[in-house]
């Protein structure tokens, strides 16, 4: 049996301790190793923050093991509830076709197990704090995300913005890089993660993409004609790979942070979906 995604609610007190559905952690999958292994270890801490509850890792395409495989052996394994937690920024087609797709097959298969798909992750405040520390970290500035809080408001604001390269007094502005969509209406929605990031750190933002327009180097023109001297490049990505990689050969001459990867943040917002999915599993079965 599968479900549609759940509603994102935010996170949602559950019960820990006590065990739980399974959770797959489903990511895109890549041709370049560094990614797979990233997301690896993104989920290994996710199973290390809740040992009590199974945590599996699945790819939707490139990458081993794939969702079916692990579903079958979760299956096999005699579970009857599993929460399934899309690792994608955005509520694109993979995450609006091809995994309800694969889950409703899957349910097909198993029909005593219930599949639930949870949220995307989204532009979650923890996600835009984690995004934040990255840049903070590539300017050799200390991490920012003890100093804030939900929603997006940072305990002294403009933090970023007020400390500057400590190798010289040039303003930071800081131009966030995703993978952009042919769609224009998903990259409109993708932009507010720079406003939010600027909400942040208090630095001119700029948004570009990896794939269509505007391009890295034209938000770097941009930060520069608003007045900015030092320019980091912040990916709205969970794992490197080659996009991050044509991103760093468009504009070698910037900064580039980090992408979110192994995160704490990021294990705070997988199991927030968790949880939000877990509680609404329980108010319909009520």
């Amino acid at each position: 049996m599968y479900r549609l995604p759940a509603p994102p609610r935010g996170a949602v007190a559950v019960p820990r301790g006590a065990g739980g559905p399974a959770l797959i952690a489903v990511a895109h999958g890549s041709r370049d190793p560094r990614s797979a292994a990233t997301m690896a270890a993104v989920v290994a801490d996710v199973a290390a923050a809740r040992p009590d509850i199974p945590v599996r890792l699945a790819f939707l395409d490139l990458s081993t093991p794939s969702v079916d495989e692990v579903v079958d052996d979760l299956a096999t394994q005699g579970h009857t509830d599993v929460i399934v937690v899309p690792l994608l920024l955005g509520n694109a087609f993979h995450a609006r076709v091809d995994l309800p797709a694969l889950l409703a097959e899957a349910g097909r298969r198993h029909p005593r197990l219930q599949l639930t798909q949870a949220a995307v992750l989204g532009p979650d405040p923890l996600l835009i704090a984690a995004v934040a520390d990255r840049v903070a970290l590539s300017c050799h500035l200390r991490p920012l995300l003890p100093t804030l809080v939900t929603p997006l408001v940072p305990a002294f604001p403009g933090a970023l913005a007020a400390t500057t390269n400590p190798l010289s007094d040039a303003p930071v502005g800081i131009a966030v890089a995703a993978v952009g969509s042919r769609d224009a209406a998903a990259n409109r929605r993708t932009a507010v993660v720079s406003r939010r990031l600027a909400a942040v750190t208090g630095c001119p933002t700029e948004m570009c993409f990896a794939t269509v327009e505007p391009s890295v180097d034209l938000a770097v023109d941009q930060l520069r004609a608003r007045g900015a001297e030092r320019i980091v490049v912040a990916p709205w990505f969970l794992a490197p790979g080659l996009l991050t990689d044509r991103l760093v050969a468009a504009a070698p001459e910037v900064v580039h942070a980090d992408v979110i990867g192994a995160h704490s943040a990021l294990v705070d917002v997988i199991w927030a979906r968790y949880d939000t999915s877990v509680a609404t599993e329980l108010v319909l079965s009520a």
